[in-house]
């Protein structure tokens, strides 16, 4: 018998004799995930169905499970195992046979059961050993790669509660047993997930405190009781209450402080937002035993200061000691040293001159003696780093400190890090018409809007837009707007007085590094873009990540961290004021450095984009010409590496056209086109390749030109535009043929052939594919001999000879079965079923397409799926399935009109007006009818059953499907 292993305790993953089964896309992962939840138990269609189509399920449903199925036994299969049957039909749904050992959920659940066996016994060693296993076979969160479903939240809550639960007893037992540093360590991780959970909390105090460590066992008392308080409004439960009386008794009294003193400056009048940070700040300082410390940062312009004042006005009663603040001068040229504060802030506590210590370490042990009873909020403004703050906190007591920072300070221990951002759109609305006025504002609301959109929200450049504004009552607000569109002028127009938006940046710019200063600047050069972290490593020249540069400038806020794309890379932005400053400071670097900054990150960007496209599951029939190898591999699926990287390539396309680096604009837009193919993504083809075809023409690099046209072809004639996909191509092979290049020659061939084929022209498309076929086996190229070979059967296949039809697709498959290549074989499955449909053998015809459809959906190619679905759909009503018939063709339709497919969409409304008359309703079927002529005059094709529409009743199969061609 082969092992199996099936693993949910984090990402699905299944093994067969120690080798991973790949399981296909996603809807196939769902329906295994969703049976081995439910393990040796029936579970139901209906049930399977609200699991992959949350929303509204299609009518094919059903239909799509069985093949979903089908595809999950043949995986199972070829993992080397004879576990076919595992997966079993009942008369409700489908149930999955797992054995002893084989379901890590239920090896989980059976070690937890033994080590409560063992307690029982009072067998502690052989219980922890048991817990120790059951805790490594978790490897994250149930099935954390797949998107939850709610008919799965009861066993999920059920797994995670008894995971906690058998961690907690199992750390329970390590502190019992004197392991006390390796339990506070997993404590704390624990806490970080779960920080109101109680009985973590009296573990981590127990061990603290059982191992000596008293004073940090009260500071994490501290800290659950300001959490409960914050989150709950409650105080700690009577175990806790009842550990800290064991450690140190009730709270002293307080003397009061003989020296009150308030130094805060104004708090501003009209401060707009924040009420939700204001809040959870405020909750955090007050009702401390021990002190508190926030370090508030945030990009320049942000408030930061104004925050720290707010909070501290309205904390002043909770601080009855005296409220003191210091400006540190963190991003002057000459920020101040502790030394200079600290006699600043012992005067602000009654220490005279003549009692002031000479040296740092006296003043700062006297600020804290001074500080340890009282109750007295610091606000430390502008601060340089933490080593500037550290000698200026106390060390016990019931204090507050509130620090401001361009720079995040993660050195800064026990401190609370709170990020200010700018501010959310209504509150910057509030805050413009605070200043302007409520009537300017309502009756400009666009004027409105572009301001604030072109001030990034800023509050700072809000407060400045504003005050011109003010000062100028004659001015229209889309006066200020159309000054401030221009991106090379706009930080000159943020300026009024003496607050400047350039300056306050400036001040932040200035304390980098040479090499971060460097990679910001640059930055700017490459556009409103979230980019993943390599990009500085590109800009730099640099062979090792830089990840030290980038973060100088996220934790300066200069960059900021937006979050994981699709395939788990961290991806970063430039606010937009902070992108024109960095922009125009790279321009003193000169032209040719910034050109060729932006040129290392095109050719990275096209390595690793080359690289992606070599590992695609399916085989791209196009040209994807590269230009070295990527500093790094992408290390990710390649599809997820692409639906990451799309949204910035079709920008990049044509940052590289403006820049003039047109081999570069042309090998990028080439190396996403197999993944626009796969994922049907049009525009975005069209729009780059014109770009970058533009851009090759300009350069004159025919070459670059030829892979243009190429693809431009392709996308024409998926768009149904015959005339211009016949130029593109037959240009194409021309330049492809002067540069000796026989593959792209013979691609463009068969791009030619297929076109002249679905225009009907069939003895010129009959030439163009043997023409492809004898080049592509000169060149040695095997997937282009397979997709050849297909052309030529069509062109059987349209002129009804079907034998030698069927001929040409049988040994289209049988290479392609030799080569690996799943995909033509999938395709030559296809074709082959119109074959056996067409010659009335529907059972052999429906084997065929069901195959065919198990492969595209494994591959993930949902397009190629809705074309067999087409023909699944006209095989159905051949046979008199008329149910099944209508609801694949109705999904077909759907389908085609979203892809923009007119020539199918016509064939499937011919089809579906050919259903509604066999089954009765006449005025249905004439409706779709006259939809699908329609769409025949709008390409210019006779329908079939009229004048020059031979061609198409010829044909039992889907005549717009080219994807004998495309490689999804």
């Amino acid at each position: 018998m082969t092992a199996i292993s099936f693993r949910v305790l984090g990402p699905l993953e299944v093994e067969v004799a120690g080798r991973p089964v790949p399981l296909g896309g996603p809807k196939p992962r769902l329906l295994l995930a969703t049976l081995l939840l439910h393990a040796n138990v029936a579970v139901s269609t209906d049930l399977l169905i609200d699991v992959l189509w949350p929303g509204t399920a299609p009518r094919s449903a059903p239909a799509n499970i069985r093949t979903y199925v089908h595809s999950l036994r043949r995986r199972l299969v070829e993992g080397g195992a004879e576990l076919a049957d595992r997966i079993r039909n009942r008369p409700s749904g489908y149930l999955l046979e797992v054995g002893p050992g084989e379901l890590d959920l239920a090896v989980f659940e059976d070690q937890v059961a033994g080590a409560q066996e063992a307690l029982a016994r009072r067998d502690v060693p052989a219980a922890l050993r048991a817990l120790d296993e059951a805790g490594r076979l978790w490897r994250g969160h149930v099935l954390e790669d797949l998107p939850h479903s709610h008919r799965w939240s009861a066993t999920v809550a059920r797994l995670a509660e008894l995971r906690l639960t058998a961690h907690e007893q199992r750390l329970r037992l390590r502190v019992e047993s004197g392991e006390h540093h390796d339990a506070v360590v997993e404590l704390r991780g624990l806490l970080a997930e779960h920080p109101l959970r109680e009985e973590l909390w009296q573990q981590l105090i127990r061990a603290l405190a059982d191992a000596g460590r008293t004073a940090e066992a009260l500071q994490a008392y501290a800290e659950v009781e300001q959490i409960l308080l914050t989150e709950l409004d409650a105080e700690p439960g009577p175990g806790l209450r009842a550990l800290r009386t064991r450690l140190l008794g009730g709270p002293g009294d307080r003397p009061a402080s003989p020296f009150p003193v308030c130094q805060l400056p104004l708090d501003l009048p009209d401060f707009t937002g924040r009420e939700g940070l204001v809040t959870e700040l405020v909750g955090a300082l007050r009702a401390r035993e021990t002190p508190a410390v926030v370090v508030l940062s945030g990009p320049p312009g942000a408030g930061k200061s104004a925050v720290a004042v707010r909070v501290a006005h309205a904390v002043r009663a909770d601080f009855p000691d005296g409220q003191l603040h210091v400006d540190l001068a963190g991003t002057s040229g000459t920020p101040r040293t502790p030394e200079q504060v600290l006699p600043e802030l012992l005067r602000a506590v009654g220490v005279t001159d003549g009692a002031m210590p000479r040296g740092l370490a006296e003043r700062a042990a006297l600020l804290r003696s001074r500080l340890a009873r009282r109750r007295v909020c610091v606000v430390l403004d502008d601060a340089a780093g933490a080593a500037q703050v550290r000698p200026l906190l106390p060390g016990t007591g019931g204090c507050a400190v509130l620090v401001t920072s361009r720079v995040r300070m993660p050195d800064l221990t026990g401190a609370h890090p709170v990020d200010v951002d700018v501010l959310p759109e209504p509150d910057a609305a509030r805050l413009l018409a605070g200043i302007v006025g409520e009537r300017r504002v309502r009756a400009e609301p666009d004027g409105a809007a572009a301001i604030l959109r072109y001030c990034g929200h800023l509050p700072l450049a809000i407060r400045i837009a504003g005050a011109k504004l003010a000062g100028r009552p004659g001015w229209t607000l889309r006066t200020l707007a159309d000054r401030l569109r221009d991106e090379r002028r706009r930080l000159d127009e943020l300026r009024v007085g003496d607050l400047a938006v350039r300056a306050s940046l400036a001040l932040s710019y200035d304390q980098l590094p040479e090499r971060a200063a460097a990679a910001f600047r640059w930055l700017g050069l490459l556009g409103p873009l979230r980019l993943p972290g390599w990009v500085v490593a590109a800009l730099l020249d640099a062979r090792d990540p830089a990840d030290d540069v980038l973060d100088t400038l996220v934790d300066a806020h200069l960059v900021e961290l937006t979050g994981c794309d699709v395939a788990g890379e961290p991806r970063y932005r430039l606010h937009d004021l902070l992108r024109c400053f960095a922009a125009g400071r790279a321009g003193e670097d000169g032209a040719a450095v910034c050109r060729a900054a932006v040129r290392r990150v095109l050719a990275e960007y096209v390595a690793r984009a080359v690289d992606a496209a070599a590992r695609m599951p399916i085989h791209f029939l196009g040209v994807t010409a590269g230009a070295g190898d990527p500093r790094r591999p992408i290390g990710v699926d390649p599809v997820a590496w692409y639906a990451a990287e799309h949204r910035a390539a079709v920008a990049l396309v044509e940052l590289a056209a403006r820049w003039e680096l047109d081999d570069a604009a042309w090998r990028l837009a080439a190396a996403f086109a197999p993944y626009f193919d796969l994922r049907g993504h049009q525009d975005d083809w069209q729009r780059t390749h014109e770009v970058a075809l533009a851009a090759a023409r300009r350069a004159e690099d025919r070459y670059g030109q030829a892979v243009m046209l190429r693809n431009l072809g392709q996308v024409r004639l998926y768009q149904d535009a015959y005339v211009e996909a016949t130029d593109a191509f037959a240009e194409s092979h021309r330049l492809f043929d002067e540069a000796g290049d026989g593959r792209g020659a013979a691609i463009a061939l068969a791009g030619l052939g297929t076109v002249l084929r679905v225009r009907g022209e069939l003895d010129e498309a009959f030439v163009r594919c043997l023409e492809s076929l004898a080049q592509f086996g000169a060149v040695g190229d095997q997937h282009g001999e397979a997709v050849a070979r297909l052309a030529v059967g069509s062109v059987w296949l349209a002129r009804g000879c079907h034998s030698a039809a069927r001929r040409w697709f049988t040994d289209a498959r049988e290479l392609a079965g030799r080569i690996g290549d799943r995909h033509r074989e999938a395709h030559a499955l296809k074709r082959l079923a119109e074959l056996h449909q067409h010659r009335g053998n529907l059972a052999l015809a429906r084997e065929h397409i069901d195959e065919a459809i198990a492969i595209f959906t494994g591959l993930g190619d949902d397009h190629c799926v809705g074309y067999a679905n087409q023909s699944l759909g006209m095989l159905c009503l051949d046979s008199g399935d008329l149910a099944h018939a209508r609801l694949l063709l109705v999904n077909s339709l759907s389908v085609h009109r979203r892809n923009g497919d007119r020539r199918s969409e016509a064939e499937v409304a011919e089809l579906l007006g050919r259903l509604h008359e066999t089954i009765g309703q006449p005025q249905r079927s004439q409706r779709y009818r006259a939809h699908a002529r329609s769409l025949w005059r709008d390409l210019g094709v006779a329908a079939p059953g009229h004048p020059g529409g031979a061609e198409h009743a010829a044909r039992p199969g889907p005549t717009a499907d080219p994807n004998v061609l495309r490689p999804a």
